[in-house]
């Protein structure tokens, strides 16, 4: 937190993640620029229109990172990275 001309401010960082890899399974091994890492299961999400297109191995395996978001970019598909933080990082807790 920080105060700024008597007003105080809550300090949040953005979050992101660093590092994304398709593991098999339709799973996502995630770091988070927190430190924190896991692994995510896309599996449900594949039933949706949206997600249809990964469910061949090598679509899903096309992840990349675009400003912190895992994103398939052919497909016009991505993940919020605080979706997947709650699903990852938040479930252990």
């Amino acid at each position: 937190m920080r105060v700024d001309n008597g007003i105080a401010y809550a300090d949040t960082a953005v979050l992101k993640v660093v590092s994304v890899r398709a593991l098999p399974g339709h799973r996502l091994w995630l770091r988070f620029s927190t430190g924190e890492e896991g692994w995510y299961d896309a599996t449900p999400l594949l039933g949706t229109e949206a997600f249809s297109p990964l469910r061949e191995a090598t679509a899903f395996a096309d992840v990349a990172l675009d400003y912190g978001v895992p994103t398939w970019p052919e497909y016009a598909v991505d993940l919020a990275p605080e979706y997947l933080y709650e699903q990852t990082v938040g479930a252990a807790r």
